[in-house]
């Protein structure tokens, strides 16, 4: 095949680099193709050292990203289309710095390694910076019907994805022109080792509960009477109302012997649009579902307050006549679907981002209420929907004792996109990571009970009503993954940001006296 001309090498490689993120963005659900995670991570360590590249790498970095949140991350468009190109435009700016550390750390020795912190370093930025992160695309969550899926419970998903990077970049030296033949298989080997390693973990059986030690959870997914968008809740009580009714559909199925009788009932993020402090209606309903159950509800409640114009997303548990026993109040709040960053200035140059309403405030403690279950105490820990991306969120659950995980979640915003598939594949993802059996209720899609090992035990149909009671296995046990995830991720990360350092060059000449082969690693 003849060579470019000159003048085409760096187009070509800019189409390179967004076709690669592009097809990268296929390894996240719904497509899942887990290996184009590793050859992603390869490709964008390739295009980062060409020559042709040179000063154009963040570029590349900026394409490569545009590529593939596009795919991944667009669905909040559905709240706004400026809301998509935003969040895609910001997100692609950690690549353009990823790409850049790439190739600087490809000047030292043992360089797939750092190559490997570099993404950890991307990641830890991305899921924090800015206006709280949006950690939705980590490699840790293409795993769990992969081999390295099996590191999960040990390292968690931060190790995880740091040893899925460095298999793309131990592929990315093993392509490169000019290694020897040992030094390929060496490569070679170390790619086949992380594979086989992951997959001979999976076959580890998780350790049982002891069957005494269950909860009867009864999931009900109400539906909604609107549409996918920023109004997909209908009008006003429905929501809670339609939760009622599904909740009867609940105690039909087990008094009728099809399902167990439930120990306590679930219902999803949002199932109340109404604070049931102060609306009269929405207490009824809710009151009438627990009183018919004669079983408390965990309740995903819209809230009031603290301050005028400020509400919070909570998970109540309340008792038949008493109401509310205990609450949970979510730590992560959507970027622009909850709350507006930048609120003067964003509504100063969009008025429409006023159509979020009032601003959600987060809560500041971990996902663990004590609450009494069929006359025993048990611990709950709620983690309400997009807090699932969070590791500190999620971990502080386990750590701070919840026996039973419960996801609550309201995806109907966003039905018919890619996110509520995604979001039930980092649920998995959490399951292997805590080694603890997830029950998930939404309002409209993807409810059911995800195993310990990952395994979709049930799962419901989108944009439809359903309940359905499950029998949940509760532990106490907190994984390594759980304790070392959040201080992996940090040497992790610290290392990447040392070793970009360490590997700029110290004058002009270096950049265009560098060599390309990969004799360094």
């Amino acid at each position: 095949m003849p060579a470019l001309p000159p003048r085409w090498k760096q187009p070509a490689v800019l189409l390179a680099a967004l076709a690669a993120g592009w097809v990268m963005g296929l390894s996240f659900a719904p497509v899942g193709w887990w290996p184009l995670a590793i050859t992603g991570v390869a490709s964008l360590v390739w295009l980062s050292r060409l020559p042709s590249t040179g000063r154009g790498t963040g570029l590349v970095g900026y394409l490569f990203g545009i590529g593939l949140f596009t795919p991944t991350v667009s669905y909040v468009a559905v709240m706004g289309w400026w809301v998509g190109v935003l969040i895609v435009a910001a997100m692609s700016l950690w690549t353009l710095g990823l790409a850049v550390a790439n190739r600087r750390v490809q000047r030292l020795r043992a360089w797939p390694l750092w190559v490997a912190c570099t993404w950890s370093l991307a990641e830890f930025c991305w899921s924090r910076f800015p206006f709280g992160g949006f950690g939705w695309d980590r490699l840790a969550f293409t795993t769990p019907d992969q081999p390295m899926g099996g590191y999960l419970h040990l390292v968690g998903a931060a190790g995880t994805g740091f040893l899925v990077a460095l298999a793309g970049a131990l592929l990315a030296a093993l392509a490169q022109p000019g290694a020897r033949r040992v030094r390929r298989a060496g490569l070679a080997g170390g790619i086949v080792a992380i594979l086989l390693v992951g997959g001979v973990l999976r076959l580890v059986p998780i350790p049982e509960t002891d069957d005494d030690q269950t909860v009867a959870v009864g999931v009900v997914q109400g539906n909604v009477d609107g549409s996918a968008g920023p109004r997909t809740m209908g009008y006003a009580r429905s929501v809670t109302n339609n939760h009622l009714s599904e909740t009867i559909t609940l105690l039909a199925r087990a008094r009728t012997g099809v399902d167990p009788m439930p120990d306590v009932v679930l219902w999803p993020e949002n199932s109340t649009d109404l604070d049931p402090r102060y609306d009269e209606d929405t207490r009824w309903a809710v009151d009438t579902a627990a009183k018919l159950a004669d079983r408390p509800i965990l309740v995903g409640a819209v809230m009031e307050g603290p301050g005028e114009g400020e509400r919070q997303t909570s998970s109540l548990w309340w008792e038949a006549g008493e109401g509310i026993q205990a609450r949970y109040d979510k730590q992560n709040a959507v970027p622009f679907g909850e709350f507006t960053p930048l609120k003067s200035l964003v509504f100063a140059l969009v008025p429409m981002a006023r159509g979020v309403g009032s601003q959600t405030v987060e809560g500041d403690e971990p996902g663990a209420i004590d609450v009494t279950v069929a006359g025993r105490q048990v611990t709950v820990g709620p983690i309400i929907c997009y807090e699932l991306a969070f590791d500190q969120t999620v971990y502080e659950t386990t750590t701070n004792g919840a026996q039973l995980i419960a996801v609550q979640s309201n995806n109907a915003t966003y039905t018919g996109t890619n996110q509520p598939l995604q979001q039930f594949q980092i649920t998995r993802v959490r399951a292997m990571e805590m080694g603890r059996e997830i029950v998930v209720a939404t309002t409209s899609s993807f409810s059911g009970l995800i195993a310990a090992d990952g395994s979709v035990l049930a799962r419901s149909e989108e944009a439809t009503a359903a309940a359905q009671t499950f029998v949940v296995s509760l532990s106490d046990t907190v994984t390594p993954g759980v304790r070392i995830g959040p201080w992996f991720e940090l040497v992790a990360a610290l290392a990447g940001l040392v070793t970009a350092i360490l590997g700029w060059p110290r004058r002009a000449a270096t950049e265009a006296a560098e060599p390309d082969s990969g004799d360094k690693g």
